[in-house]
């Protein structure tokens, strides 16, 4: 079985989030919305975490290569600076972001085959956080997209 592989994971995944959305509070706090929203979804993060941590005690984990720590770094990094850099950072957490909500649906799937209510019961509202998280992200970037791009000189 390779469940642990994907519980590992989106474990690693889901803590990396957490960090760069702190990171994003940090950098970005002359934002309010930033600052605020992006603890919140931090905190849904580890939340996530702890909801699975009986479900990866019983099934076990296994190391994924490192994979969600290569994204953090390459793909969040270190924050920018403007209004360039929010847009460009959210568009980084996006990234991120989506790593962690398709990671949720092959979990979902293998949950699904196993028949297992309470690994269903975590994915069924980890995996709606995340979509939110998803869709705020969208909504920012629309919201500042066409003063970054366009009026700004």
């Amino acid at each position: 079985m390779k469940l642990p592989v994907y519980l590992s994971l989106i474990d690693e995944s889901e803590k990396s989030l957490a960090d760069a959305y702190r990171q994003m509070a940090n950098a970005h706090g002359d934002e309010p919305d930033i600052h605020f929203l992006c603890l919140a979804h931090a905190t849904q993060c580890e939340e996530h975490r702890a909801k699975l941590a009986p479900v990866i005690e019983r099934y076990g984990t296994t190391g994924s290569g490192g994979e969600p720590e290569r994204l953090h770094h390459d793909g969040v990094g270190e924050p920018r600076t403007g209004p360039l850099g929010l847009l460009r950072d959210l568009q980084d957490l996006y990234l991120l972001a989506t790593l962690v909500d398709v990671t949720w649906v092959m979990v979902e799937q293998a949950a699904q085959a196993l028949r297992d209510a309470e690994l269903l019961q975590v994915v069924e509202g980890c995996d709606h956080e995340t979509a939110v998280q998803l869709a705020w992200l969208v909504t920012r970037m629309k919201q500042s997209a066409p003063q970054v791009l366009v009026a700004a000189r």
